[in-house]
């Protein structure tokens, strides 16, 4: 069994193999449930196919203090053999080109779809494999609403549109906003990341080199305006500006609301208790101008990687491309139910999957998908979810609130020192 402890200094990686040539690696990971679930199914098949490699997994905290402490353990040469982490800008703020081992043409690489490694790239160096599934956002559906109704998915704005007055004739409201919980708010804006890119290739570029703006590029201010859009139809629910993210759920399981602009990871914990959101709920990317360019949004997951100051780099290595085969992906399947698809080649989604998974699987076979801005760009201001609350709420208007986002991304771009602003 994986010994689980909580993460504390003196605890790095120069442990010599025992006695019987058995090696010891030591593994940091986050504290979310989901997290601790999916490394205790990869490192139990792990040991079961390698006797001689024990794994020992430790513990952090999520969110800025366990941003805190992957950094400090790095600075001091005190990580684990190997650490779950961020892929994306988070990423790139560990300097992986001095603290991390260079995977650059490794076999450990070979089962890894290439479109996942620009987010564990710098330069030209790739340094993780990816832990667990992608996610999707963009509209989470009921599916029994659009075959009540005889609604077909919508590939261009428009038609999401339409549909939304067809569902708000059949006394159904059209789209679930639940703006007690801000974070929810966001979704509008940074799931429709696709179509800018789709729009605008150098967007992500171009935007952290302080060249290009929401309010002045037409793509990406048309997040801020969706939002907008649908408050001034009158196609939100009741108390939206009062609703949490679980009441917003239940009303799209229940099919009293017909579409939540959310993350498909917030389905596979519902399954338990509301059984159909397996099935009943559905998936697609956020629509935009364009038919023959439909496409979704998705946030990467995050990766496994190596410091440099392992001494167990074989052992370690053997780990990832462990985590990077079938073999991982079938043993987390069996716990763990994926919210989205695995981004290695050959792993098959389970037939119990979640329907929302299956949806987002479908755009990544036909290579539809771009990842989410902040894994391509470090600049993401502070203050977006209270700025996207008041566009969707019809207080500012939308080019107001692109305009207001981009002097939040300003400062905090100057505080990261970005070049360009």
């Amino acid at each position: 069994m994986t010994a689980l402890t909580s993460c504390g200094s003196g605890s790095g990686s120069g442990s010599e193999p025992a006695a019987d040539g058995t090696v010891t690696l030591k593994f940091l990971v986050d504290n979310g449930q989901a997290t601790v679930d999916t490394a205790k199914a990869m490192t139990d098949a792990f040991m079961q196919a390698n006797p001689k490699i024990k794994i020992e997994t430790e513990t952090r905290p999520g969110g800025s203090e366990g941003d805190n402490i992957v950094k400090t353990r790095l600075s001091t040469g005190d990580m684990s053999d190997v650490f779950w982490y961020n892929s994306g800008s988070l990423l790139q703020a560990l300097n992986p080109s001095q603290t991390l081992v260079d995977l650059t043409g490794d076999p450990v690489l070979q089962n890894v779809q290439k479109d996942f490694l620009p987010v564990v790239t710098q330069g030209d160096h790739v340094f993780g494999v990816p832990a667990g599934t992608a996610m999707g956002g963009g509209i989470l559906y009921n599916r029994k609403v659009y075959e009540k109704l005889g609604l077909q998915v919508p590939k261009t704005w428009d038609e999401f549109m339409a549909n939304n007055e067809k569902i708000k004739a059949a006394g159904i409201a059209p789209v679930i906003s639940t703006f007690k919980d801000t974070w929810t708010s966001q979704l509008f804006v940074l799931g429709d990341f696709y179509n800018v890119q789709a729009a605008v290739p150098s967007f992500a570029a171009d935007y952290t080199a302080g060249k290009a703006k929401f309010a002045t590029t037409p793509a990406a201010q048309a997040g801020f305006q969706h939002l907008a859009d649908v408050k001034a139809k009158g196609y939100l629910n009741e108390g939206y500006g009062s609703a949490t993210a679980d009441q917003g759920m239940k009303l799209l399981v229940e099919g009293k609301g017909a579409h939540y602009p959310m993350l498909s990871a917030q389905v596979p914990p519902l399954v338990a208790s509301m059984p159909q959101a397996a099935t009943d709920i559905g998936f697609f990317g956020i629509p935009g101008t364009d038919a023959a360019k439909d496409g979704a949004t998705i946030w990467e997951p995050s990766g496994v990687y190596i410091p440099k100051t392992t001494k167990n780099l074989e052992a370690a290595k053997k780990f990832l491309a462990f985590v990077a085969s079938t073999a991982a992906t079938d043993a987390i399947s069996k716990v763990v139910q994926p919210a989205g698809p695995y981004r290695i080649q050959g792993a098959k989604l389970p037939d119990n999957a979640v329907q929302v998974a299956k949806d987002l699987q479908a755009y990544i076979d036909r290579s539809a998908t771009a990842p989410a801005l902040e894994f391509l760009s470090p600049v993401k201001g502070p203050s977006l979810e209270q700025i996207t609350v008041a566009v969707g709420s019809g207080l500012t208007p939308a080019a107001e609130g692109a305009s207001q986002y981009d002097k939040d991304v300003e400062k905090q771009a100057k505080q990261l020192g970005l070049a360009g602003w």
